[in-house]
Order: C-alpha cells, then structure tokens, then sequence
C-alpha cells in the first residue's frame, strides 16, 4: 500500500492546522494511502508538557508510528552517504522509511535535504508544506 510518511515540518504544521498541509492528508485518506509518522519525528516534535497537545492530535489521528529498525537506520547511513549530507540523521530516518516501506510520498518541512536523500529513489516523491 502507498503511504503519505509525515516528517517534524509536517506535524508541525498539521498541528497548527496549516491548509496546505491538511489538504495533503484529506487527499491521502480519498486515495487510501497509509498515514505513517517516523518513531523519530516523535522526538523532534513533543517535549512531554502541556505544548505537546496540538501535536499529540496529529499523532492520534495518523495510521502508524513506524520504529526505527537496524535496516531502517542502515538505510539512512547509505542515504546520507549518497546526498553527501552531514548532520541529517533524522531526515535519512524519514526518507529510509520510504525507500525501504514505498512507494511513498513524504511531506516535509525541509524539501531541500529530503529530495537529495530521496533523489536515486524514483518510487518516494517528496512534497514541501
């Protein structure tokens, strides 16, 4: 199954109910894509107080956490290899979950880093909020 994979510039946004970003995930649900939230977009986006409720709704509402596998962070170590990006961890953690899970479309927050990360894979596309 596709899936619409949600990086911290995506939940972020979805939680401060930015159109564009709302509009990616109505468009998801009428095409039945599967709505997954990296375990590691988890980190970046709650601090475990009272601020993190907006976000909190986000992740209720999405289909999958997805873990952070051996394969996972392997995938990632390739990625940054390849864009020759430093300091992109958690974004080669994202676009590994496409390139391992796709095909996929990622929406993010940091088009520049997710589409180096993503450029040799034709099957995950990656959209800017």
């Amino acid at each position: 199954m596709a899936r619409l994979i949600l990086d911290s510039g995506a939940v972020i946004a979805l939680a401060a109910g930015q159109a564009r970003a709302r509009q990616f995930v109505e468009r998801a649900l009428r095409d039945r894509l599967l709505i997954v939230v990296p375990a590691v977009v988890v980190v970046e986006t709650t601090r475990g107080g009272n601020r993190d409720a907006p976000v909190n709704r986000v992740l209720r509402a999405i289909h999958e956490i997805a873990p952070v596998t051996e394969a996972g962070a392997r995938e990632a170590g390739r990625l940054i290899a390849a864009a020759n990006l430093a300091n992109s961890t958690i974004e080669a953690l994202v676009v590994a979950e496409a390139v391992l899970h796709g095909p996929a479309v990622i929406l993010t927050g940091d088009l520049g880093d997710l589409s180096a990360l993503a450029a040799n894979h034709r099957h995950v596309q990656v959209h800017g909020i």
